[in-house]
């Protein structure tokens, strides 16, 4: 999962993780500049948190607002 501090959205992903008893990676897109070159590759340039790749490939980007 690409997030940024302080990202509210970011919060409410890992908790909807956490709930589906689900383990995940964090990549701070702000920490590397690497990381954040994927981020944007997997957002069409617009740099969304939290952007979730799964293991097999699927992306979801962003966490709707209270879901979590």
């Amino acid at each position: 999962m690409y997030i940024k501090p302080g990202c509210p959205y970011c919060d409410d992903a890992r908790a909807g993780l956490r709930e589906e008893g689900l383990e995940w990676e964090e990549r701070d897109a702000t920490t590397r500049a690497d990381w954040k070159a994927e981020l944007f590759s997997y957002t069409n340039d617009r740099g969304v948190v939290p952007t979730i790749v799964s293991p097999d490939g699927a992306v979801k980007v962003g966490w709707p607002a209270g879901k979590g």
